[in-house]
């Protein structure tokens, strides 16, 4: 395999795990929304319930499509908890340290919509996450 052939494998398994991003996000919210609005179930406890069937459905579709690994499930599992824990926190860094500077005190217009320092800082946050949990599951969890 070439560099270039290389390169584009990277470009895909990558788009490949924004694709399951934005489907562990529909899963999450969809859950949410049946346990709160449908199934009566406390909003807290709803919301824990969406990111738990989020975080499983990732696993999975990381595993099985993005990575393609015929590793073992409980050990990538543990490796994939820990990496979204240690991402997560890196993320809730950013929000942080952006949220408690100057920035976070400005509202910013875009395209005619305001959005408020901390919605930039939650929006960079994720990015963070999203590049540092990519790179974590390719070379510590699927690798």
């Amino acid at each position: 395999m070439n560099i270039s052939e290389e390169k584009a494998e990277k470009i895909i398994q990558f788009i490949k795990y924004c694709v399951v991003g934005v489907l562990n996000t529909l899963v999450c919210l969809g859950v949410i929304y049946l346990c709160k609005d449908f199934l009566g179930i406390n909003p807290y406890v709803s919301n824990a319930c969406g990111y738990v069937c989020g975080v499983i459905n990732s696993f999975l579709c990381n595993k099985s499509w993005v990575f393609q690994s015929k590793g073992n499930y409980g050990r990538e599992a543990f490796k994939f908890l820990v990496g979204f824990l240690v991402c997560y926190l890196l993320q809730l860094g950013v929000v942080w340290m952006l949220t408690e500077s100057q920035f976070g005190h400005y509202d910013f217009m875009f395209f005619g919509v305001v959005i408020s320092g901390y919605g930039i800082a939650t929006l960079l946050g994720n990015v963070v996450y999203t590049l540092a949990n990519f790179i974590y599951n390719r070379l510590v969890t699927f690798k």
